[in-house]
């Protein structure tokens, strides 16, 4: 790899392959996450994300193909205790509490330090429970607790595999918040998710995988806006009409309604014209705006998928 060229680089693969036998999990991926950001990893099950991530994590030994972990120059060794992650489902002791298991990995790294262990506990909502066996927790509260353990040691890079697997609606949006807070500071994390909804609300950039090939890679805006094209919602005083007239304009494409609007495939910098056509037939804008294209959308039309809600 040309080491320049990943400076700004935290995470960066070249044709990295992983073959099951006849089964090709992950093909010639090539991509690259920038340092500071959140980067989502979106794909169906079976798209090759966890694969992926362990073989970043060397977990997994690749087929072919080559990946850099945090800095050029470092061992992957190195790079693997500034990192914290957590693939697939938490592992801890049933036997012992939330705090004890915490603090059982914190001393694995030669350290003891209480108030670390009562910063994250509270960090991640298990406070009250901290005490409690492990065994006694629901599958949420197992995905808590994996997350304070990752953030043991305050980490430089983050692996976080479907990290709300298992959690009600309230919970589920209590750590898309903390996972928000935690891309800030220069920190790094790779999220593996195949629901589409909290990937567009947390990440900044993604990597959409399907059949173990990436589809595409960037950040979120701008995917989105490249097939967005220029379309605006209308509400006016006589949709009936306005239709007409709009359809009649020879810079304004597709016009439709569409639940008591007209959506209007047309230049967002001409609104003003649209306005004033609508005018000279005494037809009048209630409502305008920009129609933006969801990741959900955007997914669906790069993967050819027509399934809703996740990946």
């Amino acid at each position: 790899m040309a080491e320049d060229r990943y400076k700004d680089i935290v995470i960066a693969t070249e044709s990295l392959t992983k073959h099951y036998g006849r089964i090709v999990a992950v093909d010639g991926l090539s991509m690259a996450v920038p340092r500071g950001q959140i980067f989502g990893l979106l794909g169906p099950n079976g798209s090759g994300k966890t694969t992926t991530m362990g073989m970043l994590l060397g977990l997994v030994k690749p087929t072919s193909g080559r990946f850099r972990l945090l800095d050029a120059g470092i061992s992957h060794r190195e790079a693997l205790r500034r990192t914290g992650a957590i693939v697939e489902t938490p592992c801890f002791y049933p036997g012992l509490s939330g705090r004890d298991n915490l603090a059982y990995f914190q001393g694995i790294s030669g350290k003891s330090n209480q108030a670390e262990l009562n910063e994250l506990l509270e960090r991640v909502g298990l406070g009250d429970r901290a005490n409690d066996r492990f065994r006694t927790y629901s599958q949420g509260m197992k995905q808590r607790l994996g997350l304070a353990y990752v953030l043991l040691g305050d980490p430089e890079v983050l692996f976080l595999d479907e990290p709300t697997n298992g959690m009600d609606p309230d919970g589920m949006a209590e750590i898309r918040e903390l996972i928000r807070s935690l891309g800030t500071g220069g920190r790094t994390v790779l999220l593996s998710s195949h629901l589409l909804h909290e990937v567009e609300q947390v990440c900044d950039s993604v990597a959409i995988l399907s059949r173990g090939r990436l589809v595409v890679q960037g950040r979120i805006d701008d995917l989105v806006h490249s097939l967005a094209g220029d379309r605006l919602r209308v509400r006016t005083t006589d949709n009936e009409k306005a239709i007409g007239i709009l359809s009649e304009l020879d810079w304004v494409g597709e016009v439709t309604a569409e639940d008591g609007t007209i959506l209007v495939t047309a230049p967002a910098e001409r609104s003003p014209e649209l306005t004033v056509a609508l005018g000279r037939s005494d037809v009048y804008v209630a409502e305008l705006s920009a129609e933006q294209m969801s990741l959900e959308q955007y997914y669906f039309k790069v993967t050819g998928s027509g399934e809703g809600g996740t990946a």
